[in-house]
């Protein structure tokens, strides 16, 4: 199969005939074989029912559907479980995001190697509140990242089918996939501008949260990518070195007493700080064993409650 497209939606009935036509129509123009995954997040409105009613008509079309929200990278990490095409895209189901991109960042991945290739909506039909804190946060991925993407959070991107099978997302991590991919060893990463269009039906299922949302889960996955594997590198080393200045504070004030007949040690502020710096070390280093015994026996924290599935049977129920 060519390719697979993952689409995670909540509350998106009435783009999904449309977007769906539209998938149809780019796969038949360019002789693709393909599958589409929707990913029901627990929708409050008719969309599971007009997915199926779709695969009915289609039987490229699969679906699967969580008991209640979970949020778009559980959807997605489901998604990339179930794909079997040889490059995987992503798009959003509010028809923003434009399948006419789809056979160009095809042939990126095919012709040019790239393993991924992540759309960058160059010019915005967003307010000017969304779109100055979302250049600096995209300024501020990069700097972090290192990867020179203007776009972070697209959600139309193709990968390499081994990408998605080689990285797990969780929480709201579906914003950082390349640094994932990248973390993965996935580090050939492209970019292309892709045509944004204006919401036509609903209304955006993110706020002004996930700004701050996403700055923490940043800072989260740049920590975990150096020490998720080895947290005894980051709290062992600083829990010693704390330890050690704590001990030659402790060292310092015996030798003042007992050879310089200096005052008691406990009225020193510098007693209760060489004491606080150990009790701080002693921690930090157990915070990182304790740490090293979890990363070693971490079960699969992705579980989620999948209510039904179409054309997936086999796999998920």
């Amino acid at each position: 199969m060519d390719i697979s497209v993952v689409i995670p939606l909540l509350d998106e009935e009435g783009s999904l005939p449309e977007l769906t036509a539209w998938i149809e129509r780019v796969m038949s123009k360019h002789g693709f074989t393909y599958e589409v995954i929707f990913v029901d997040d627990g929708s409050r409105d008719n969309s599971w029912k007009i997915i199926e009613d779709l695969r009915r008509k289609n039987e490229n079309l699969k679906g699967i559907k969580f008991r209640r929200n979970y949020g778009k990278a559980a959807a997605l990490n489901v998604g990339f479980s179930q794909a079997q095409g040889n490059v995987v895209f992503t798009m959003d189901a509010d028809l923003q995001d434009s399948p006419d991109e789809v056979p160009e960042m095809y042939r990126m991945i095919t012709e040019q190697g790239f393993d991924l290739v992540s759309g960058w909506k160059k010019k915005r039909h967003d307010p000017i509140s969304k779109t100055i804190p979302t250049k600096f946060y995209n300024w501020t991925a990069r700097r972090i990242s290192g990867i020179k993407l203007h776009d972070f959070n697209c959600g139309l991107k193709a990968y390499k089918q081994s990408v998605v099978k080689s990285i797990e997302l969780y929480g709201d991590m579906h914003r950082y996939i390349p640094f994932l991919a990248k973390w993965a060893g996935f580090t050939n990463i492209g970019e292309k501008i892709v045509h944004h269009q204006k919401r036509k039906f609903g209304k955006t299922k993110f706020g002004l949260d996930r700004f701050y949302k996403g700055y923490l889960d940043l800072l989260t996955i740049s920590f975990t990518s150096r020490f998720g594997k080895r947290p005894m590198h980051f709290f062992g080393l600083l829990g010693s070195i704390i330890f050690l200045a704590g001990f030659i504070i402790a060292g310092f004030l015996v030798y003042d007493k007992y050879v310089n007949q200096a005052f008691k040690m406990t009225e020193r502020p510098l007693f209760y700080f060489g004491i606080l710096a150990m009790i701080l070390g002693t921690q930090l280093f157990v915070a990182g064993f304790l740490g090293e015994l979890l990363a070693r026996s971490a079960n699969d924290r992705n579980k989620y409650l999948i209510e039904q599935s179409i054309g997936l049977e086999n796999s998920l129920l």
